[in-house]
């Protein structure tokens, strides 16, 4: 055990977009890392990157708590358990999920880690991505707000991120039509060849708009995870009775710009359409199942997933994430931020 550990903490609000001093490393003694009773310490190896972050930071009423100045930044890690308490579930070498947040080392309570069994044919770090948040997100997203029936056309934003891959993947499981819009042409072609969507758009193409409506016409879902000028476009290609999944708005989370007004609002009253937000804390009862659903596909290959894998240790997570609002990562973001503490039990 090494006499200090690094974590991130949040050291002011941004108005705009992350920047430089957002956040500072910190330096602490590892000396009070002692687990009580029901408690286990735990070496965090990879760190989850999500747009949900931006949230966390903004002194706003939202379904958590904003992260205070001076505290540790929420994440969603994946890590070995080194020590454990007296009478906790756990053990040394299990190896667990938790929200201690952007630090190396933390200390947990029972409650609040969940052990992993690696399901067939998946691999720990899956349980971050396809197996963790993101591919429950989308599950839940589809089968409880979309109601996804065989046929459908699907259309999903965002859709090269680690919610969006999951999202296209499972809607053809469903047995959708699944259209997927990305900002890249390379994202555009892995989700073709890769993911199996009927096609792709690229936004940034000055002609994404009219090759929608020639390819596509109107859909019956939209799942969105963009919000701004791309759902107003989307609101006037909706059949009758569509379903629109609130899963995010990436193109609004910058809060020092202005959120683009919705004026096709009203075609939700012509064709009787349902516009629903969810947060998947909503389901926690049903995660087992939805998990094992998912794992079953992952390991049938029928759900592929992507890594995008940032090396350098924990300083590296205040560095990588802006990636996640400029496009810059393809599939699931991470990084890594130590070596797995099992000798031959490597996450990839």
């Amino acid at each position: 055990m090494p006499s200090q550990y690094k974590r991130i903490v949040l050291n002011k609000r941004p108005t705009g977009d992350f920047e430089s001093d957002t956040f500072r490393t910190e330096l602490a003694t590892t000396s009070n890392l002692k687990p009580k009773e029901g408690q286990s310490l735990v070496q965090c190896t990879y760190l989850s990157l999500d747009p949900a972050m931006r949230g966390y930071v903004r002194d706003a009423r939202s379904y958590l708590p904003p992260v205070k100045i001076g505290e540790v930044m929420r994440a969603m890690g994946l890590g070995v358990v080194v020590e454990a308490g007296q009478k906790s579930k756990f053990r040394p070498g299990d190896r667990v999920i938790g929200a201690w947040g952007m630090t190396e080392l933390a200390v947990m309570k029972d409650k609040d880690l969940t052990r992993i069994d690696v399901a067939p044919g998946a691999i720990p770090l899956d349980y971050l991505s396809t197996l963790g948040h993101s591919g429950l997100t989308a599950y839940f997203g589809l089968t409880k707000i979309g109601q996804v029936k065989p046929g459908d056309k699907l259309v999903v934003s965002g859709a090269a991120g680690s919610v969006g891959t999951v999202a296209c993947q499972y809607g053809k499981i469903m047995g959708a039509k699944v259209y997927a819009i990305a900002g890249a042409d390379d994202k555009c072609r892995w989700l073709e060849q890769e993911c199996g969507v009927e096609r792709a758009f690229n936004y940034k193409s000055k002609t994404w708009m009219k090759e929608f409506k020639e390819h596509v016409g109107y859909l019956d879902i939209y799942f969105d995870n963009v919000g701004g000028e791309m759902l107003d476009f989307l609101l006037t290609r909706l059949k009758q009775n569509a379903r629109i999944i609130m899963c995010g708005a990436i193109s609004a989370y910058n809060f020092s710009t202005k959120p683009a007004r919705l004026s096709a609002y009203t075609n939700l009253i012509s064709q009787r359409a349902l516009m629903q937000g969810f947060i998947i804390l909503d389901y926690v009862n049903e995660y087992p199942q939805a998990t094992a659903t998912l794992a079953k596909a992952l390991g049938e290959g029928t759900i592929k997933r992507k890594f995008h894998i940032v090396e350098g240790g924990i300083e590296q997570a205040p560095v990588a994430l802006p990636m996640l609002y400029n496009g810059g990562n393809t599939g699931k973001l991470v990084v890594k931020v130590s070596e797995d503490p099992q000798p031959g039990k490597s996450h990839l």
